[in-house]
């Protein structure tokens, strides 16, 4: 028997739900696809998780108490975590908004049927928010060795002595300060550049303050194999020579989309191996057929899959021509001290705007009295603008630079005037003088410059 409906969701997932949940409530008949978890990575193996972990870390090592057993502990945390938040993303809460689940993979059986388990399901729109998993590398003897990605670092609650982990990228930063600070030695090993997409006077701060903490960062060298040691450990071998040995690896190589059970040649469906091919409207090569989320090759976080549910439901449901592109996606990594970036990346910047005509404008945190007074000077505000201040990006080394990071996503969307953030009043004291601090530097050398003095004295010779 099929099923007629007028939206078809692929996937459990942060973005695959915000488009069921928003088609549902506003009336669509729905059918959602979720073969494995509700919740989908960021749930289960990614956002919720490593940041619980690493909160447990810091706490463990502010209070002096890191070690095996509260490892296990903050292992136990997780999972309480999740649950507390599982419910929202069940079954039992998106049956209940309307939405059809049904717990099985989907494929494609032509470009307007979905077939799962015993399910067939025929759709006037379809999303496809499979997400994405964990890459493995083609490293020889990688097999022989027990080793960890995202989806099973957090159900084991064994401490390892000694880590190394294999990617130099947020994920792979995050987890080697968790672990660093719950009493692992850890390395660090990185192929190429360490966080490619940040900027990087920032990231070399930052590593410089994670080699201080005791892990061992080393970049340029890859690995050219792995073994199994006689003693249970793990060797790895570097293309440079140098040869390492650990307890335990971590992958933290990258991620790829989850295509493969999809069958989308049946539904004509045009996809490479950086994920299916869309437009800026998210739609595939077929009108109708819509991907979002990592699935869709684009930015592969979870608030820009929520960002592209949005474009979907508005043209599924009401056939307006929402476009991706337009808005700000800020990113964060959460080490301490946290990253944060928002605008564009340097090498888009530098497409943009050439370097002759960039301005560069830092702030560090040792300026602002809430850090002195925290004791917690590390780090700086860096924004880049063209030569009339029009900014072009932002990025912030400190505590709380997710939190700090988010007027300067509205002055980006917003298109607001360095003036009109510079003239903005902050409490006091707080670290959010950095950002009214780093806008009025922008005009400090034109404000007391030699002409501004020639205004001044001229106006005060006429006034009374």
């Amino acid at each position: 028997m099929t099923t007629r409906v007028d939206l078809c969701v692929i996937g459990g997932g942060s973005g695959g739900l915000s488009v069921a949940a928003g088609a549902a409530q506003l009336g669509a008949s729905v059918v959602l696809f979720e073969g494995h978890r509700m919740g989908g990575d960021c749930l289960n193996t990614g956002c919720v998780p490593s940041k619980t972990l690493l909160a447990a870390a810091k706490a463990a090592a502010r209070d002096g108490v890191a070690g095996p057993g509260h490892y296990a502990r903050a292992k136990a945390t997780v999972r309480e975590v999740i649950a507390s938040i599982a419910p929202h993303d069940s079954v039992e809460r998106f049956e209940g908004l309307g939405v059809r689940v049904i717990q099985h993979l989907a494929r494609f059986e032509d470009a307007k049927t979905v077939v799962g388990g015993d399910s067939r399901v025929r759709a006037r729109r379809i999303v496809i928010a499979t997400g994405s998993r964990p890459r493995i590398p083609p490293i020889s003897g990688l097999e022989t060795v027990p080793y960890w990605t995202s989806e099973t670092l957090f159900s084991d609650e064994h401490l390892p002595t000694s880590l190394i982990v294999l990617g130099g990228g947020p994920i792979g930063l995050e987890m080697a300060q968790a672990h660093q600070l719950f009493g692992c030695q850890v390395t660090v090993v990185e192929p190429d550049v360490l966080m490619p997409r940040d900027e990087p006077s920032l990231v070399a701060e930052l590593r410089e303050i994670l080699e201080a903490s005791g892990i061992r960062v080393l970049v340029g060298a890859s690995v050219r194999d792995v073994a199994r040691a006689a003693d249970g450990q793990t060797t790895v071998r570097l293309s440079d020579g140098q040869t390492l040995t650990a307890s335990r690896l971590l992958l933290a190589t990258g991620r790829v989309p989850n295509v493969e059970t999809l069958d989308l040649p049946r539904a004509g469906v045009a996809a490479t191996s950086r994920g299916v091919t869309t437009d800026s409207r998210l739609r595939t090569s077929q009108r109708h057929i819509f991907a979002i989320g990592d699935v869709a090759g684009r930015e592969a976080f979870t608030h820009a899959a929520s960002a592209h549910a949005s474009v979907v439901v508005k043209q599924a449901l009401f056939g307006l021509p929402a476009k991706v592109g337009r808005q700000t996606v800020p990113w964060v990594t959460y080490t301490d001290p946290e990253l944060a970036h928002a605008g564009l990346t340097v090498e888009q910047r530098d497409a943009v705007v050439p370097r002759s005509g960039q301005r560069v404008v830092e702030i560090p945190f040792s300026d602002i009295d809430r850090a002195r007074c925290e004791g917690r000077t590390d780090g700086r505000i860096r924004i880049v603008t063209d030569h009339r201040g029009r900014l072009l990006s932002v990025d912030i080394l400190g505590q709380h630079a997710g939190e700090l990071i988010l007027p300067w996503v509205l002055a980006l969307d917003r298109g607001l005037r360095l003036s009109q953030i510079a003239s903005t009043i902050v409490p006091y004291p707080t670290r959010s003088e950095v950002t009214k601090r780093v806008a009025s530097a922008f005009f400090t050398p034109r404000l007391f410059s030699d002409r501004t003095r020639a205004v001044v004295r001229w106006v005060q010779r006429w006034i009374p």
